[in-house]
C-alpha cells in the first residue's frame, strides 16, 4: 500500500479540522476504528474523527486530492467492507438529535444512535422507525433501508427519510430534499452509502403509544413445529403485527436467564401496535404450539422495544448472510436447521422475519429499497471464534443460500456482514431491481465517477462497470 500524501500535508489537514487526524502509529489510531464488530476493522492510511460537517468536507477534499477512497463509520454494527488503505471518517462525535414535534420529524446527526432518537421523541408520543438494537447508528441504518420494530405497519425506515445533508465527492455540502434534488433523495432512501458522506438526516416520526410485545421462548426440539405454526399464523396476521422467529443456541452462562442457559431455543418475537387484549387473542395460535421456557408478552412503552429481541449489547465477532424469499419452503427450512442447529461446529443464530404489509408497498415518496415482493427474510449470523471460523461460516452461508435460492428474490445488503472481499457488483445487484440499479448507476456516475465512496456494497459508476478492478487501482 502506497500513501499519496506527506506528513506535512496531513498536518495541514489537521489544522483545518476540529476532530483528530490520525496516522498509523499515532496514539489512538488503533482504537478509533473499533466498533461493535470485533472480527475485523478498518485499516486506513489516515483517519479523521469528524466533530462537525466542515470536518467532513475537509476530509473528503483531502481524500479526493490525494487519491484516497473513503469509508465512513459511526458504530461499526453493519461493517461489511473494511478499508485497506484509504481514508476512514468516523462520525460518532456528531450525535445531535433535535425533535420537531409539530412536524413529527427528527433531525439526526451522522453519529447518533437509535436509543438517543427514541428517548428524545418519547415525551411527545412519537417514535422513529428504529430497529431491534438501540445501539445501532440511526443514519446508516436508515440509508440502507431499515426493518424496524413496527415495519409491517409503517414501512422501511428509509421510506421516512425527508431530507439529508451530504458531502459529495467534490467536497460540496448538498442539502437534499424532494424539491432540491428528488433523484438523490430517492437514491439515499435505500442506497445512500454510495453517494457521499451523509452528515445528518431528517426523518418522519410516527405516533405510537404503548405496544404489546415481547417473546415466547420454546425448547429448540420444537423448532420445526414452531416454524410451521409461525408460517401458518403469520400469513393471517394484520399489518399492525411485526414478528420474527430466532433460532438460538444459548451458551451456558450465569448472566443468562436460567431457563435458557445451554439450550437451543426457538424465540418468537412479537410487536403489536394495539391493545393487550387484542394481542393476547392474536398470539394464541402460536402459544398453542406447546409450553414456553419464558413467555414475557406484555404491554410496554415503545422505548423498551429492545427487550423484545434481546440483541446482545456488547461488541463481538460475527459474519452473516441472508435471503429475501417469496415463500417459506419446508424443505429449505429443514436444510437450514440441519446446517445451523446446535450440532454445528460454529454458533449460528437464524433470524426469520416476516415482511409484507407496508414493506411491500411503494411509499408516497419513492425509494430505492428493493425486493418488496419478498414475504420473508431469513438471516444467518455466525459467531466467529477460532482460526477456521471464517471458512466454516462461509461454507454454511453458501449452503444456506443454495437451499433458499429457488424462492429467493434477492438479498438485503445491510444484513450481509463480514464478507467484504466477496462484495462483488453481482452481489450488490441482488439488493435492487434491474431498473433501480440502472438509475443508481447513472447517479453514481454523475456524482462519484471515480468511485471515491466504494467501501460499501458498491454501486459502480458506468466508467468502471466494464473494468471493476480499476476501482481500487490507486490505493
Amino acid at each position: 500500500m502506497t500513501n499519496h500524501f506527506t506528513t506535512t500535508q496531513v498536518k495541514t489537514l489537521s489544522d483545518r479540522v476540529r476532530g483528530p487526524v490520525l496516522l498509523p502509529g499515532d496514539e489512538g489510531f488503533d482504537e478509533e476504528p473499533a466498533g461493535f464488530q470485533t472480527a475485523y476493522q478498518h485499516r486506513p492510511a489516515v483517519t479523521v474523527g469528524a466533530k462537525a460537517t466542515e470536518d467532513v468536507r475537509e476530509a473528503v477534499r483531502f481524500a479526493a486530492a490525494h487519491g484516497l477512497p473513503v469509508a465512513v463509520q459511526a458504530t461499526g454494527h453493519g461493517l461489511s467492507v473494511a478499508t485497506d488503505g484509504g481514508m476512514l471518517i468516523t462520525t460518532h462525535r456528531m450525535d445531535t438529535v433535535r425533535i420537531d414535534a409539530g412536524a413529527r420529524t427528527a433531525w439526526i446527526e451522522a453519529g447518533a444512535r437509535w436509543e438517543q432518537v427514541v428517548e428524545a421523541a418519547a415525551p411527545y408520543g412519537l417514535a422513529p422507525l428504529s430497529g431491534s438494537a438501540p445501539g445501532v447508528g440511526a443514519v446508516s441504518y436508515t440509508l440502507g433501508g431499515g426493518i424496524g420494530l413496527l415495519a409491517r405497519q409503517f414501512g422501511y425506515a428509509a421510506d421516512q427519510l425527508r431530507s439529508a445533508a451530504i458531502v459529495t465527492a467534490d467536497g460540496r455540502l448538498r442539502q437534499v430534499d424532494a424539491s432540491s434534488d428528488p433523484e438523490l433523495l430517492w437514491a439515499l432512501r435505500g442506497a445512500g452509502h454510495n453517494f457521499g458522506v451523509v452528515t445528518g438526516i431528517t426523518v418522519g416520526l410516527v405516533p405510537v403509544g404503548p405496544v404489546y410485545g415481547g417473546g415466547m421462548y420454546f425448547d429448540g426440539g420444537r423448532a420445526e413445529d414452531v416454524l410451521r405454526a409461525y408460517a401458518d399464523w403469520a400469513g393471517t396476521a394484520p399489518d399492525e403485527v411485526t414478528s420474527s422467529v430466532g433460532l438460538i443456541p444459548y451458551p451456558d452462562l450465569p448472566q443468562l436467564p436460567e431457563p435458557l442457559r445451554g439450550r437451543y431455543v426457538a424465540h418468537v418475537r412479537i410487536a403489536f401496535n394495539g391493545t393487550p387484549e387484542e394481542g393476547e387473542r392474536l398470539v394464541a395460535p402460536v402459544r398453542a404450539v406447546g409450553p414456553r421456557l419464558i413467555d414475557d408478552l406484555r404491554e410496554l412503552p415503545y422505548s423498551e422495544g429492545a427487550s423484545i429481541y434481546q440483541d446482545p449489547p456488547f461488541p463481538h465477532a460475527y459474519s452473516g448472510t441472508n435471503a429475501m424469499v417469496r415463500e417459506l419452503d419446508p424443505a429449505a427450512l429443514r436444510a437450514v436447521l440441519e446446517l445451523t442447529g446446535p450440532g454445528a461446529p460454529l454458533m449460528h443464530v437464524v433470524d426469520l422475519r416476516q415482511l409484507g404489509g407496508a414493506l411491500s408497498r411503494e411509499p408516497a415518496g419513492a425509494s430505492a429499497v428493493g425486493n418488496r415482493a419478498a414475504r420473508y427474510i431469513l438471516r444467518v449470523v455466525s459467531m466467529l471464534a477460532g482460526p477456521d471460523a471464517v471458512a466454516q461460516a462461509r461454507e454454511v452461508h453458501d449452503r444456506v443460500a443454495a437451499a433458499l435460492a429457488p424462492t429467493a428474490t434477492g438479498s438485503s445488503l445491510p444484513f450481509l456482514y463480514g464478507d467484504g472481499e466477496r462484495a462483488t457488483e453481482a452481489q450488490t445487484r441482488t439488493g435492487y431491481s434491474e431498473e433501480t440499479y440502472r438509475r443508481l448507476t447513472a447517479l453514481k456516475t454523475a456524482l462519484d465517477p471515480g468511485n471515491l465512496f466504494r467501501y460499501n456494497r458498491n454501486i459502480l459508476p458506468v466508467t468502471l462497470v466494464a473494468h471493476p478492478n480499476e476501482a481500487s487501482s490507486h490505493i
